[in-house]
């Protein structure tokens, strides 16, 4: 099994790349974060690596970082979700914000990415939400993911009054935590809608 790559970037595709390592071309498939993260052509790149052996074809798939890997993995534990399929949310959604969006039960977030219907993405909501509640799974560094209040009233109908507002469940969901955590657990309603009013206007 490759587990990971260094080498010279010798060409992109939309959704490959290949990795020059001593003069042998390594075709990897590649999420569209991914690929905006690799270095120019002929610059030394690095990809952490998942080998699929099949009857017919042995594919090799690429990520910027552990996280993404991780991540590739644990959806295609999901019943209906293959490795394209994957790739293909790992493009739309970075680690932390599927982290954001299956805390939040945030099903639209799945839902723009291509080939995902409601069924789908109801069905990744429910089979990773105690993975991720259980195991505080990884999210990229670069993402400000939060953990919202646990059963809250205060904080589910301010969640909900901001989407209301026209706000995504994820982000409503994000700026409630975060108010929460700078006000207290005694916040109230108005005080939590205000504060996370001021989170999403940043």
């Amino acid at each position: 099994m490759i587990a990971k790559l260094r080498g010279l970037l010798d060409s992109v595709g939309t959704d490959w790349a290949v990795i020059d390592v001593g003069g042998v071309g390594y075709l990897v498939f590649c999420s569209g974060r991914t690929l905006r993260s690799l270095p120019g052509l002929g610059e030394t790149a690095r990809l952490f690596t998942e080998t699929h052996v099949r009857e017919d074809h042995i594919h090799l798939y690429g990520f910027i970082d552990a996280d993404e890997r991780a991540w590739f993995r644990l959806l295609q534990k999901v019943q209906g979700v293959g490795a394209r399929m994957a790739l293909s949310i790992l493009s739309v959604l970075s680690p932390g914000q599927i982290v954001q969006a299956i805390a939040a039960g945030d099903r639209a977030a799945f839902t723009q990415v291509s080939g995902i219907g409601p069924r789908t993405a109801a069905r990744i909501l429910a089979e990773l939400k105690d993975t991720v509640a259980s195991q505080g799974f990884p999210a990229s560094t670069d993402d400000a993911v939060t953990t919202a209040p646990k059963g809250e009233p205060a904080s589910e109908e301010a969640v909900s009054a901001l989407v209301n507002l026209g706000y995504g469940r994820s982000e409503a969901f994000g700026a409630v935590a975060a108010a929460s955590r700078s006000l207290g657990d005694d916040a109230n309603l108005e005080s939590l809608i205000r504060s996370g009013l001021k989170e999403l206007a940043r």
